[in-house]
């Protein structure tokens, strides 16, 4: 999880009162973070230094940071804006912010292009503009590490989605997003005085920048490289590596615009609505943020960002059960205010309200700000109502039944299966399940394409080795016997787990079910080896799923499975 330093006494200003570090942790145990750790800037530098620098020393701040505990899906607390306007409105010392787009009547949108040459390498773009924002050195601190922030998690590394931020006044729209062969982009990046061309600039961080080699590789080997321009032909950035130097933000920076590139566009949209939400309170009109009019590569239009809250329907029933709790929708309500959550009672449970019913038939609506992208169900919202009424105080109960855990039957069976197999002299394997579709049918000489065949298949397999969900345990442990030509004969391998087979009648499309594989590779190798007398009494290899049994009761169908080959097919 995501550790936030922030300034003790910049926080406790914020907070409007002062906290011992004991009565700290325990807001943030109440809220569900933690205090992580209490130092100061000048400590982190000497726990960094193998001795005492003395001029590091010297310019380091002796202030109180609190490095604080934020959990991965909270983006909203991951800066000291957003930490204490959840602190706050969950103390009740503040209502939640109403996020708005500004009234842009009669005013032109801002628009950005996006050409089509971009679907090559990053397809999506989205962005805003901050009005009238007030910097100061904390503020503008906050504001680029709440950037860093968000693309070491969310952004994966800026793989997904990178920010560019640019000082408005010096760039003029209509922007364009673009993709052009390195050779045509020179630009001076940003903390740089000299003009590099996008090749060499690759090259040169490659070899000179510890921070920004990690990100080359993104783009390096594309034949085209993203790029966002001005109506001057002005480059702001070259995402997701660098910004230009002409549109740097510093402290005297009023007019703030933010754009998001991306492969992923669902992402995008929620780091752009974090981004604007979080500072949005520093414009000139608090919490209010200036739309984009993107322009996608097939002419459709699309105003970024949307700020509108979304709606979830949580049965009050629902949250009570989970929680062991008869709360009244008021207080569900109160509760989850101070979690920055709106609720309004749907028609049915309003007209229940009404005829003064005491309990609500219907469902209550839900409203979660664009900040709170962590609500994705029911069960999140009843999350936030533990917390705001305190895991403390939920009362213990015994359970009305008494239960008494015990072993499935199928893994009951599968360990005495296992046990009997090792005793009569097999290793016991354990291996992927998942394969290649080569392994598990071209190898086999089985055609996928094959009636009843097919496998569960990977939507977005990382390597060739993994794509499909194996069918059959015999090619794990072929490959087995084939990385083990080198240990001596007999070779006597077993494996009792799971396969995947597709089944319509699933909810899922598959179901699992428990196999046996026995293999035996040696000089001289029988049906007979493989089925000694002390294996024949058991009948075993699609062991039944739980619950199945014959006419009589007893869990045991079908009939071994068995490999015989001697030393010539070997390899």
């Amino acid at each position: 999880m995501p550790i936030v330093g922030v300034n003790r006494d910049r926080l406790f200003e914020a907070l409007g009162r002062k906290y011992t570090d004991e009565e700290f942790d325990q807001l943030c145990f109440e809220y569900g973070i933690e205090l992580d750790d209490v130092t100061s800037e000048r400590e982190m530098i000497r726990k960094e230094l193998s001795k005492d620098d003395a001029s590091a020393l010297s310019e380091a701040s002796e202030d109180v940071i609190y490095k604080i505990d934020i959990p991965a899906n909270r983006y909203d607390m991951l800066c000291l804006e957003g930490i204490a306007r959840a602190l706050n409105i969950f103390k009740g010392r503040l209502e939640a912010p109403q996020y708005r787009l500004a009234d842009m009547k009669g005013k032109p949108l801002l628009q950005l292009v996006v050409k089509p040459e971009t679907a090559l390498i990053r397809p999506y773009v989205v962005a805003a503009v901050l009005r009238g924002v007030t910097f100061d050195a904390t503020r503008y601190t906050s504001f680029i590490d709440l950037q860093d922030k968000l693309h070491q998690n969310l952004c994966r590394q800026r793989s997904l989605v990178a920010i560019g931020t640019h000082d408005l006044a010096k760039c003029r729209g209509p922007f364009s997003y673009e993709a052009l062969p390195p050779a045509d982009i020179s630009f001076v990046p940003l903390k740089q005085t000299q003009k590099f061309r996008a090749d060499e600039l690759m090259e040169h961080y490659l070899a000179n920048d510890q921070k920004l080699k990690k990100f080359v590789p993104l783009i390096k080997d594309s034949l085209v490289y993203p790029a966002i321009y001005d109506a001057d032909r002005t480059l702001l950035s070259l995402p997701p590596i660098i910004n230009g130097a002409a549109t740097a933000i510093s402290l005297e920076t009023r007019d703030v615009f933010i754009e998001c590139t991306a492969t992923d566009l669902t992402k995008a949209k929620v780091v752009l609505n974090t981004v604007c939400a979080m500072f949005a309170e520093y414009c000139a009109q608090p919490y209010v943020v200036e739309p984009v009019e993107v322009i996608d590569s097939f002419g459709e239009s699309h105003v970024y960002p949307d700020l509108a809250p979304r709606q979830i329907d949580v049965p009050l029933d629902y949250i009570n059960s989970r929680l062991g709790l008869q709360l009244e929708p008021s207080t569900v309500a109160k509760l989850l205010r101070s979690m920055q959550l709106q609720v309004e009672l749907s028609s049915a449970a309003a007209a229940a309200a009404a005829d003064g019913s005491s309990s609500s038939p219907g469902s209550d609506l839900v409203s979660v700000p664009p900040t709170r992208s962590d609500i994705l169900h029911a069960c999140d919202v009843m999350e936030d109502v533990a917390i705001a009424y305190g895991y403390n105080n939920l009362s213990k109960q015994i359970p009305t039944t008494v239960t008494q855990g015990r072993e499935l039957p199928l893994n009951q069976l599968t360990e005495l299966l296992r046990q009997e197999v090792a005793l009569a002299g097999y290793t016991e394997i354990l291996t992927w399940a998942l394969c290649s579709r080569a392994e598990n049918f071209d190898a086999m000489r089985c055609p996928e394409s094959a009636p009843g065949s097919g496998a569960v298949a990977i939507g977005n397999p990382q390597t060739a080795e993994f794509e499909v969900c194996r069918t059959t345990l015999l090619p794990s442990a072929l490959k087995t016997i084939a990385a083990n030509k080198r240990e001596p004969l007999p070779l006597r391998l077993f494996e009792l787990s799971d396969v995947v087979l597709l089944d319509a009648e699933r909810d899922v499309g598959a179901r699992n079910e428990r196999r046996l594989v026995v293999v035996h590779c040696g000089k001289a190798s029988e049906f007979e080896v493989i089925v000694p007398d002390d294996l024949a009494h058991y009948q075993v290899l699609n062991v039944p799923r739980e619950g199945s049994s014959d006419s009589s009761g007893r869990m045991l169908t079908g009939a071994w499975g068995v490999l015989s080959f001697n030393q010539a097919t070997r390899s």
